[in-house]
C-alpha cells in the first residue's frame, strides 16, 4: 500500500488539531464551503484560491465589485472576501451593496486590506463587514476566518 503524497512541507495545525492541505487524501474541513475572493490584485486572488482549494473549498474570483456583483447570484457563496481598495466600486461599496441584498444579509463578508487601523476597521463594520483581515495574510488566518465563520453558519442552521 502506497503512503499519501504530501502536498506541502512546512505543515501547520490549527488550534483545532487540523492541518490543512498536508495530504492528498486526507479529510477536508472545508469540503463544498462556496468562497468568493474579490479583489483587483491577481496575486491575491490567486494566493487565497490556492489556499481555499487545498482545503476543499469552492472558490469564485472576481476583480472588482462589479465583476462580483454580476457573479454572486450564479454562484450563491457562502462567505465573501473582498479587498478594500479597488478600482470603480471599493469594498465598502460591494459589502454595502451585498448586505443590502435580502438574499445575502446573513452571508459573511470579510474585508481585505494592507491597512489595519482603527478606522478602517470601524468603516468596514458600518456597512456590514463580518471580519477584516490584514494583507499579506497566511494561509492559516485566510483559512481560520473560513472555519469561524462556517462553524457559525452550522450552528444557526
Amino acid at each position: 500500500m502506497s503512503q499519501p503524497v504530501p502536498l506541502h512541507t512546512n505543515q501547520e495545525a490549527t488550534p483545532q488539531g487540523h492541518i490543512f492541505g498536508g495530504f492528498v487524501n486526507e479529510p477536508k474541513p472545508l469540503a463544498g464551503t462556496r468562497i468568493m475572493v474579490i479583489d483587483d490584485s491577481n496575486t491575491i486572488r490567486r494566493s487565497a484560491e490556492i489556499f481555499l482549494l487545498q482545503a476543499g473549498c469552492q472558490v469564485v474570483l472576481a476583480e472588482d465589485g462589479f465583476d462580483a456583483l454580476s457573479k454572486i447570484t450564479d454562484h450563491q457563496p457562502d462567505l465573501i472576501f473582498v479587498d478594500i481598495m479597488m478600482p470603480r466600486l471599493d469594498g465598502y461599496q460591494t459589502c454595502a451593496l451585498i448586505k443590502k441584498h435580502s438574499k445575502y444579509r446573513t452571508t459573511p463578508v470579510i474585508m481585505l486590506s494592507s491597512k489595519d487601523n482603527v478606522f478602517d476597521r470601524a468603516r468596514g463594520s458600518m456597512v456590514g463587514s463580518d471580519e477584516y483581515l490584514t494583507k499579506p495574510f497566511t494561509r492559516e488566518s485566510l483559512l481560520r476566518a473560513v472555519q469561524d465563520h462556517v462553524t457559525q453558519l452550522n450552528n444557526v442552521a
